[in-house]
């Protein structure tokens, strides 16, 4: 399988030395390349890349806040000369951390990560109209970061232009709004209940009458969540109730 790929690195002899380096796997067919988040921002919405070498510190926005606006996150090794985000790097889960200048062994360790990943079915070309439950979103809070699967979101709750994102024992804030998600999101998993909430239907363990029509929904840890009597009526009828 071909690994579709860009490169984001505001120093243009770091993008061609990294370039350089990468002829030696043929599998990676580089797409394209930026300069900065902006610009990186266009050319993965363009491109829809499977894999991003990201450097970290960059003018304006660094890698982070790029990760933190795109809707859905393709896999993601970091490149950078500053060994202080290491650490921050691995919270967030990306595919791997490579330090500058980029050695060759340790870059033959990451792609061989990423074939691992490839051959086990991790990296899936969707279309990216409509987010499946399968990919992948970055999320920041404070000094913690996480590339989040959309399956192990059990809530979206509104928080203005914000989105509150439930899942394991977290819930921090994302930079998109609810009508934002509920565009993007497959509605065969995710379901708008009220003004201020989207459920994953995976989530639901329990469904009971409510007050006025509605329904109230329990999830599996024990949450509840009200389905105002507009949404239930096409909820009954979604799950043939």
């Amino acid at each position: 399988m071909m690994i579709k790929a860009i490169i984001i690195d505001d120093e243009r002899p770091a993008r061609a030395e990294l370039k350089k380096l990468l002829q030696s796997y043929p599998e990676i067919e580089i797409l394209d390349e930026a300069q900065n988040s902006k610009e990186a921002i266009e050319k993965i919405n363009e491109h829809n890349p499977d894999l991003i070498f990201l450097d970290i510190q960059m003018p304006g926005k660094n890698g982070f806040e790029l990760l933190g606006e795109l809707m859905s996150t393709p896999k993601v090794i970091f490149t950078t000369a500053f060994d202080e985000y290491a650490l921050k790097a691995f919270e967030v889960n990306a595919l791997d951390y490579l330090l500058k200048p980029i050695d060759s062994k340790r870059l033959a360790e990451a792609i061989q990560k990423l074939t691992l990943q490839v051959s086990q079915g991790a990296i899936q070309k969707d279309n990216k109209t409509v987010l499946t439950e399968n990919e992948q979103f970055f999320v920041k809070d404070g000094d913690k970061c996480w590339f989040v699967k959309l399956a192990d979101v059990r809530l979206f709750e509104s928080a203005g232009n914000y989105a509150k994102v439930y899942f394991d024992n977290y819930k921090p804030l994302i930079l998109k709004s609810l009508n934002a998600l509920e565009e993007r999101l497959d509605e065969h998993h995710f379901f708008r209940v009220n003004r201020k909430h989207i459920v994953n239907l995976k989530w639901i363990a329990k469904i009971e009458p409510y007050f006025n029509g509605g329904l109230l929904l329990e999830l599996k840890n024990g949450e509840k969540i009200e389905v105002s009597r507009r949404q239930s009526a096409k909820f009954k009828e979604m799950m043939s109730l």
